[in-house]
């Protein structure tokens, strides 16, 4: 229960600073959306909802926001530089990732901020052995420590701040 009224205030909130400036007519319309999708959808959305109650969670998220996009347009940059040039070198493959991520959300979080990157696609998730399966357009080693490094570290060590 906890979950959906959680869901409800934060999806009230947004639909208001959506339809800012605020009238009647809009936030009984919000009321009633924003209800509704947490009748239906509430229990889905959190399995802890006193996580949102930390304040420092929203700020390790606004310092996610940024890392994630320098890091989505570094590899833009490299993908784009690998197509106009055909002689770099390209060395598809799937590599084997840790992470200490367990929460569901925290484990979507990683695996769509790797997939949303560029060179980089999130395959398989085995979240009872903190394992991803991730497909790397130039696979610089296999080493299980090593990939994790490369790949999952940056944003790991964040998003375990947030959701876990």
């Amino acid at each position: 229960m906890k979950s959906k009224i959680v869901l409800f205030i934060i999806g009230f909130l947004v639909w208001s600073l959506l339809t800012w400036p605020l009238d009647l007519q809009h936030l009984i319309v919000g009321l009633i959306v924003s209800a509704f999708v947490a009748f239906i959808t509430g229990d889905l959305f959190s399995q802890r909802p006193h996580h949102f109650g930390h304040i420092t969670r929203y700020l390790w998220f606004c310092y996610y926001v940024p890392v994630f996009l320098w890091e989505c347009l570094k590899a833009n940059i490299d993908v784009a530089i690998r197509v106009l040039n055909p002689r770099l070198p390209i060395n598809p493959g799937i590599v084997k990732v840790k992470t200490t991520l367990r929460s569901d959300t925290g484990l979507t979080f990683l695996a769509n901020s790797i997939t949303l990157t560029p060179g980089t696609f999130c395959v398989d998730i085995d979240a009872e052995k903190g394992v991803l399966y991730v497909h790397w357009i130039d696979v610089k080693t296999q080493d299980i420590d090593k990939a994790t490094e490369l790949i999952v570290s940056k944003f790991e060590k964040i998003l375990k701040k947030i959701f876990e």
